[in-house]
């Protein structure tokens, strides 16, 4: 089965969140249930650098105002078409924006240019390549349906993967003359959007299937709290609704074999761990003694819960844990955690900024890692905490409530426990989780129970890779019928 992924980044070319490690991770897992996948990615700098031989296999001579050509690469295990087209990706800064953080204005033009390659492969564009079905991800390769819809390849299944509802790729209706549709198409069941053109809603409208990255994300999306203005739609499209939890590279992610701890260690050598923990320690200035250290490893957003973490800081000092917190974003935010970690110093330290290295050996020197985030698709920072025996304290909602298990006492008692929930998501219930896990952690054998139970789980994406299967194999069983 052929399937062709479209997405604007891909770990390890280019990264800036979760959706990243999905799409570098998914192509690997399917590779050995019968599904060859390849991806359309936009030719950034990082990415056309990382293969030499470039031999385009389909050229354009305008593409959304400017040439550009298409290259079939192999890079590492993946197998890649990269757009090259220097004049909407050949930029410093990041993917979506420049070095100080502001967005390329013409976003719109740059992912309306990847989605109509990807609509123009999807029709055969590229001479002996047919996918048989296309997997679209996020907003900015989300048109790519509507380019199929309105194209050559209107009878070819798709499916659109929603990471995060919060991010719509909403532009003003005067774009609409350049995207290359026709008319018929900026109409209420098409692209347009509150007057305007959605590059989000256009997909969700156009896919076969959509899915998101976990089963409750899937159900929460339906109402208003967390629908972002698109749960009418989403309700209209509930039975081509699917939630897939995401997995983790459990070959990245191995705390037996990571080469960034300071030492190795698995679930039956958990002493070991005590060699990261000291390095957290000296690295976050804190402490050493035997309270619990709980880390975040966050973006510092309203989104993922950082302004409730921060108003209750010295409750969680006061109920006897340490504080080890790596992340950057609103600067009121950063600024309020390093007043923190002076007010409390040895007992929370704080590192503005991220460090992929570091991140490892706070998984696997924490006790506990906490994710407090208002609404969370699925979250990949757990389950790098279960693999790797940090204890996830998480709110109770989308992939967190899915994936982690509450450590109440028929969970304890049942040897079942490996984590902590809290709801609903306020500094009161997020600081009477952390007293049940100061409570539980000076339990040694009951908190290594719940380390190695979390170390058990089955983080990897082979089961969620079988379901991606089972999906497409339905889609393909719809078009033949």
């Amino acid at each position: 089965m052929q399937v062709l992924s479209v997405t604007p980044e891909i770990f390890p070319l280019i990264k800036t969140g979760g959706l990243a490690d999905v799409t570098g991770a998914l192509p690997i897992a399917l590779a050995g249930k019968g599904v060859a996948m390849r991806t359309l990615i936009p030719g950034y700098p990082v990415v056309m650098a990382a293969f030499a031989k470039k031999k385009a296999v389909y050229q354009y001579p305008l593409l959304q105002g400017g040439k550009a050509s298409i290259h079939a690469v192999k890079v590492g295990d993946l197998d890649l078409f990269v757009l090259d087209a220097p004049h909407l990706f050949d930029r410093q800064g990041g993917p979506y924006g420049t070095a100080s953080g502001a967005d390329w204005p013409d976003n719109w033009r740059r992912f309306a240019a990847l989605s109509q390659v990807g609509g123009d492969i999807a029709g055969g564009a590229i001479s002996g390549y047919q996918p048989d079905i296309v997997h679209a991800h996020d907003w900015q390769s989300a048109m790519t349906l509507a380019y199929m819809r309105y194209g050559k390849a209107v009878g070819v299944p798709s499916l659109i993967t929603v990471h995060n509802l919060a991010f719509q790729g909403q532009f003003g209706a005067g774009i609409f003359g350049e995207l290359g549709l026709p008319a018929v198409a900026m109409q209420l069941d098409g692209v347009e959007y509150y007057g305007g053109v959605g590059f989000l809603k256009a997909g969700l409208q156009a896919a076969w299937a959509i899915t998101t990255v976990s089963p409750t994300y899937a159900q929460e999306i339906r109402l208003p709290e967390f629908g972002m203005g698109l749960d009418g739609l989403i309700n209209m499209r509930s039975t081509d609704l699917y939630g897939i939890v995401n997995g983790i590279d459990v070959d990245i992610w191995n705390p037996e074999t990571d080469k960034h701890l300071v030492a190795n260690y698995s679930a039956e050598k958990l002493a070991a761990r005590a060699k990261n923990r000291k390095a957290v320690e000296e690295r976050f200035g804190l402490e050493a003694d035997g309270s619990p250290i709980v880390c975040v490893i966050s973006r510092l957003t309203w989104q993922k819960g950082m302004d409730i973490l921060a108003a209750v800081v010295d409750g969680i000092v006061a109920a006897g844990a340490r504080l080890a917190i790596l992340g950057s974003g609103d600067a009121g935010l950063e600024g309020t955690l390093l007043a923190a970690a002076a007010r409390h110093r040895g007992r929370v330290g704080v590192v503005v900024g991220y460090d992929e290295g570091l991140s490892h050996v706070m998984q696997g020197g924490c006790d506990a890692i906490i994710i407090p985030s208002r609404f969370e698709p699925c979250g990949l920072t757990q389950l790098y905490g279960l693999r790797y025996g940090c204890v996830p304290v998480v709110a109770r909602t989308g992939g967190l409530a899915d994936t982690i298990i509450d450590a109440n006492e028929a969970a304890l008692s049942a040897g079942v426990a490996t984590g902590f929930q809290f709801a609903p998501n306020n500094g009161g219930a997020m600081l009477h989780a952390i007293q049940r896990l100061v409570e539980v952690h000076a339990r040694p054998a009951t908190w290594a129970s719940i380390q190695r139970q979390g170390m058990k789980a089955d983080v990897s994406w082979d089961k969620s890779a079988e379901k991606y299967v089972e999906l497409y194999r339905l889609l393909l069983s719809k078009r033949a019928a």
